[in-house]
């Protein structure tokens, strides 16, 4: 007979574009850990920024290595003597934030795309969380991205009847769209790709706008109504927008469509300056939204009971033995939408 297993694979940064697959020493619980066994983790625009570098670029010189992945979800397959609320056979969830020893996939020593992850002073609801057993794991390592979305949802404060547009059918975009129609918002969905908005539409969205082909202010006219910006100008009756693409002429659509009131919130990274004077005409307020304050499992339950809607987030499921490919998927423009990395269903060793 063969003893446990003592090492396993572990993905970090390479060369610029390229993974390293790692052998290292598999993790053992101390007191207050639990050790996951990882069944998922997604790939997200931070990994692929670390990748297409070649590591952490602190400078113009040094790329240090990146352990990778901060997107996981798995099964519990050890537990400390001192952890009394997680048993061994627990699907979780990962905060990548509160690792004593750094942050899980965005610079600290450990990362989310390996066979097992140590979960450091492991404590329910802060560092991990339990997910219902009948969520699939792919799905359930949406929880993080879905946190960022539900945080822009959060800081527009939408409620039953507001009118919402949503720019980007990315992830981010579409679990927003899912929020907000959960809170019970009428929810436009804004892109350029007629499989993206395809997609909008199949999680719930009310209605989508190609704004390659069409005109985004008179297309929200008519579904949101006519309202006026404070001097009295027709604007749309849209009361939130959220920014999901990170694209200049999303600042300058909101500005131009804005009515007395709106509110705009940013969740996408933007570094053009914006049209101030058109901002003031519609007293339009303006919201920053950065991660995830308290989010991060307050999604988990929602994910659980709406699973087969987020389940269509999902463009690629990608087996971990092909994870060079899934990273081609996903730094490759236009080629993936969310790429998720699945690890084999094996009992473990």
């Amino acid at each position: 007979m063969t003893g446990p297993v003592s090492t396993m694979k572990s993905v970090s940064t390479g060369t610029p574009g390229k993974v390293a697959v790692q052998e290292i020493e598999r993790p053992k619980a101390g007191p207050e850990d639990v050790v996951v066994r990882i069944r998922a983790c997604g790939i997200c625009g931070t990994d692929t920024f670390f990748v297409a570098a070649g590591g952490m670029p602190v400078s113009a010189e040094e790329r240090p290595t990146v352990a990778l992945g901060h997107e996981p979800a798995g099964e519990v397959v050890e537990v400390g003597h001192a952890v009394t609320d997680i048993a061994v056979g627990d699907h979780v969830v990962i905060n990548p934030m509160t690792a004593p020893s750094g942050l899980i996939g965005t610079g600290g020593p450990l990362g989310g795309m390996r066979e097992y992850l140590l979960v450091e002073q492991a404590v329910l609801g802060r560092t991990l969380q339990k997910v219902a057993a009948q969520v699939p794991f792919d799905v359930a390592a949406l929880n993080e991205p879905m946190a960022v979305a539900r945080h822009g949802v959060n800081r527009s404060e939408a409620g039953p009847g507001d009118k919402a547009v949503v720019f980007g059918a990315g992830p981010i975009g579409l679990g927003a769209a899912i929020w907000l129609k959960l809170r019970g918002a009428h929810v436009v969905v804004v892109d350029i790709v007629p499989e993206k908005l395809e997609k909008a539409l199949s999680v719930s969205a009310d209605a989508v706008i190609n704004s390659s082909i069409e005109d985004v202010h008179q297309r929200l006219t008519e579904l949101h109504g006519v309202a006026t910006n404070a001097l009295g100008a027709p604007r749309a009756g849209t009361d939130i927008y959220l920014d999901a693409a990170g694209a200049p002429q999303v600042i300058d659509t909101t500005v131009a469509c804005a009515k007395w009131g709106a509110r705009l919130v940013i969740v996408a990274v933007h570094k053009k300056p914006v049209d101030i004077s058109g901002i003031l005409r519609s007293e339009l307020t303006i919201l920053g939204s950065m991660g995830y304050p308290t989010e991060l499992f307050e999604v988990t339950p929602d994910l659980a009971d709406h699973w087969e809607r987020f389940a269509k987030i999902i463009s690629h499921r990608v087996p971990f033995t092909e994870v060079q490919h899934a990273f081609d998927l996903a730094l490759t423009p236009g080629a993936a939408d969310k790429v998720v990395v699945t690890f084999p269903d094996q009992a473990a060793g």
